[in-house]
């Protein structure tokens, strides 16, 4: 595969949107060490959650526009995409697919035994996510549990264990991936019911959507506090829980059912702001504290 098609492959999945769910990968791996061993992860434990994060990720978007070719090239929105546009084969996009799976696979085999038996339960989230839309509403949950396994993921690779404050970090950032997700459907809303595709949107409308999305940040919120009173952390990671509640509030009034026109602004900019909010005052608990 050529450099070029590499890099249309790499717009094609939005690589620079990995900023959504990395951190909160590296916030697991960095928290679950600390409270479960009392110590921080090693360079190389962190290079390997990073491998197989991206990994992931790109393995996923690739086969969510891979499967979506033909509802996209219907969409007016997404006709320019790669695959509908032509500027890249059914077979480059397989390949890179296969490629970073195994990118995957071999990040897990660096890490410990249970991130490698947890391999088939994450490729098949990562794979029934971009079939959902087809038969239920529910899909923004599906994808939610996706980027919920990346901090899930970041806990196990460092810990070799699943514990109850690892499944709170899960949790928060399931509902919140749900809750921006349900956002940007909203732009499709009639496409999808036109085409009998399902979310929330084209199911409950546009306003009740965004009302479900509403609850599901206060759900994060408290998933967050929650998080901050059991694993004994100190205010500054509750500073950094009051501000991403700010953020939320914040992005919600962005957008309204009557104008959606800063749904990019509300969906991309501040969620990547979230995250790294998030971490950021993650670490400066950790380091201070």
């Amino acid at each position: 595969m050529s450099l070029r098609k590499l890099k249309i492959i790499l717009e094609m999945i939005k690589f620079e949107h990995s900023i959504f769910a990395l951190p909160f990968a590296f916030m697991g791996a960095v928290l679950g060490n600390i409270v479960v061993e009392g110590s921080w992860p090693t360079w190389m434990e962190i290079f390997w959650v990073t491998v197989a994060m991206v990994g992931a990720r790109s393995a996923a978007m690739s086969l969510n526009r891979l499967i979506d070719r033909v509802i996209d090239a219907k969409n007016p929105r997404t006709a320019n995409r790669a695959i509908p546009a032509g500027l890249i084969s059914v077979t480059e996009v397989t390949l890179f697919i296969v490629v970073s799976f195994l990118v995957m696979f071999a990040a897990a085999f660096q890490l410990n035994d249970l991130a490698v038996k947890l391999l088939p339960l994450a490729v098949f989230v990562l794979v029934l996510y971009s079939y959902t839309k087809r038969f239920t509403w529910m899909c923004h949950f599906i994808l939610g549990v996706a980027i919920g396994f990346g901090p899930l993921g970041g806990w196990v690779a460092t810990t070799g264990q699943v514990d109850a404050v690892g499944l709170i970090l899960f949790a928060s950032v399931l509902f919140w991936t749900a809750g921006f997700d349900i956002i940007y459907a909203c732009q499709d809303a009639d496409f999808d019911r036109k085409e009998g595709l399902y979310s929330m949107p084209s199911r409950f409308g546009v306003a009740n959507a965004l009302a479900v999305a509403r609850l599901c940040h206060v759900i994060t919120f408290i998933g967050l506090v929650s998080l901050y009173v059991v694993a004994d952390l100190s205010i500054w990671f509750l500073v950094g829980v009051l501000i991403s509640g700010a953020i939320l509030v914040y992005e919600h009034t962005l957008v309204k059912p009557t104008d959606l026109s800063k749904l990019d602004v509300a969906f991309f900019n501040m969620n990547g702001v979230l995250s790294v909010v998030m971490f950021v005052f993650t670490m400066i608990d950790l380091v201070i504290a």
